[in-house]
C-alpha cells in the first residue's frame, strides 16, 4: 500500500476533470454536475494541494461582472477554508460558438478583440486569487480546411494576442506567469500550436516571451504519437517548464484523459522519474518544481462515487510510481548501467574546453569507426531494470 497523499506532494486538480458530468459527442451527462466549492472541498479531503479552473467554470459565460466575482471569492474562500492553493487559472475561449474559429487567431476581427478582452479579465481573476501560472490553450485556434487560414497572418495575430496578454501581466505587476498548451487536434482538425517544439518557436519571436513558457500535456503529445519525457527534457533544456498536465493516454486516437498512469505506463514511470529526480546525468540542470497538475476525465461510466475513486487513483498511481522511481535511482545495478551505456558521459562536452578546432580534427585521426560499431551500449539491459522496478 501507498501512503496517502498530503499537501506537500503538490497535486492539483483542474475543476474540469472532476467537474466533467460525461458529455460526449454521442451522449448527453450521465452524473449531475456540483457547485464548484463542492468540487473544491472533496479534492481537499482526498489530499490534493491545490486547484486550477477555467474562468467559466465557476460562473457562466453570460454572467454579469457582479455574479463573476460574488462566485470567485465564494470558491476563494471555500479554499481557503479547506487550505486548498488556487494555482493555475485559464479562460475558455473553446465553447461558446462565438470561438467556432478561435479566440486570439479567428477570421473574424470583432472576435479576436471579445476573446483578448475576455482573456485579460482572466489574467486579472489569476492575480486577484493568487494564482502563479496563467494557462493558455488554444483548441480552437486552428483549422480543417487550408485554404481557410492565412497560417502567416494568423501566428501574427497569435503573436499579438500573447504579446499583449504578456506585456499587461507586466504592466500591472502581477506574479504570474504564462503556460502554452499545445495539442496536435481536437477540436479543430489542426490546431496551430500542435507540439512543445511548435510552441516554443512562437515563444522564441515574441517581445515578452520570457514570461511565457509552456504546459505540456501527456496525451496531447501521444495522440501526435511523440515522447511525453522527451517532451519535458526539451522544455525543462529550454527553461520553459512552466507547468504540466498528468494523465494516461494509449496511442494516436482522441484525447481520452485517463488516470494518470492508466494509458502508456512506462512513459509515466520515467515521467514522474523526471520529474522527482531530474536528468541522470546533469544534476546542475533545470529542474522542475510546479505542481503535480492532473488533467484528466473521470470515465463516463461512473457516477460520483467513481469521481472521487478516479481523482484518488491520479495521486495514488504517482505516488506509486515516485516510490518505484526512487529505488531504481537508489539501485547500484542501474548505476553501472548507466555508466556502460553511456549516459553518464553525454554531459561532458564533446569538444573539451579550450581545445582549438584544429586540435580537435587532429585527435580523430587514430579513431576506428569499425570498433566503435562494435560497442554493445546496454540500453535493453538498463531498460529491462526499469521494468523489473516498474512491476517488481
Amino acid at each position: 500500500m501507498t501512503r496517502q497523499p498530503t499537501p506537500e506532494d503538490r497535486f492539483s486538480f483542474g475543476l474540469w476533470t472532476v467537474g466533467w458530468t460525461g458529455t460526449d459527442p454521442f451522449g448527453g451527462p450521465t452524473r449531475p454536475a456540483l457547485d464548484p466549492w463542492e468540487y473544491s472541498d472533496r479534492l481537499a479531503g482526498l489530499g490534493a494541494w491545490g486547484i486550477s479552473f477555467h474562468d467559466d467554470d465557476v460562473h457562466p459565460f453570460d454572467a454579469d461582472t457582479s455574479t463573476k466575482d460574488a462566485r470567485m471569492d465564494r470558491l476563494k474562500d471555500a479554499c481557503d477554508a479547506a487550505g486548498l492553493v488556487i494555482e493555475m487559472v485559464t479562460t475558455n475561449t473553446f465553447s461558446h460558438p462565438v470561438f467556432k474559429d478561435g479566440g486570439l487567431t479567428s477570421n473574424d476581427r470583432s472576435v479576436r478583440r471579445f476573446g483578448l478582452r475576455k482573456v485579460l479579465r482572466a489574467v486579472d481573476t489569476a492575480a486577484r486569487l493568487g494564482a502563479s501560472t496563467f494557462v493558455m490553450w488554444g483548441g480552437r485556434e486552428g483549422g480543417e480546411y487550408d485554404g481557410s487560414k492565412d497560417v502567416y497572418a494568423a501566428f501574427e495575430r497569435y503573436k499579438e494576442g500573447l504579446d499583449t496578454v504578456a506585456g499587461y501581466i507586466k504592466s500591472q505587476g502581477y506574479d504570474l506567469r504564462i503556460g502554452l498548451e499545445p495539442k496536435p487536434n481536437e477540436p479543430r482538425g489542426d490546431i496551430l500550436l500542435p507540439t512543445v517544439g511548435h510552441a516554443l518557436a512562437l515563444i522564441a519571436e515574441l517581445e515578452h516571451g520570457d514570461i511565457v513558457g509552456l504546459n505540456p500535456e501527456v496525451g496531447h503529445e501521444q495522440m501526435a504519437g511523440l515522447n511525453y519525457v522527451h517532451a519535458l527534457g526539451q522544455a525543462l533544456w529550454s527553461d520553459k517548464l512552466f507547468h504540466i498536465d498528468l494523465n494516461g493516454q494509449r496511442g494516436m486516437k482522441y484525447d481520452q484523459d485517463l488516470v494518470f498512469g492508466h494509458g502508456d505506463l512506462t512513459s509515466a514511470f520515467f515521467t514522474v522519474d523526471l520529474l522527482e529526480h531530474g536528468f541522470p546525468g546533469s544534476p546542475d540542470a533545470p529542474r522542475y518544481t510546479g505542481a503535480r497538475h492532473f488533467d484528466y476525465k473521470p470515465s463516463r461510466t461512473e457516477h460520483l462515487d467513481g469521481v472521487w475513486e478516479s481523482a484518488k487513483a491520479c495521486m495514488a498511481s504517482y505516488l506509486l510510481l515516485a516510490e518505484k522511481a526512487a529505488a531504481f535511482r537508489a539501485d547500484p545495478r542501474v548505476h553501472e548501467a548507466w555508466e556502460y551505456a553511456g549516459v553518464t558521459d553525454l554531459a561532458t562536452p564533446t569538444i573539451a574546453e579550450g581545445e582549438s578546432l584544429e586540435d580537435f580534427r587532429a585527435a580523430d585521426a587514430d579513431f576506428d569507426p569499425d570498433e566503435a560499431g562494435r560497442r554493445d551500449f546496454g540500453f535493453v539491459r538498463l531498460n529491462q531494470l526499469a521494468i523489473e522496478h516498474l512491476v517488481g
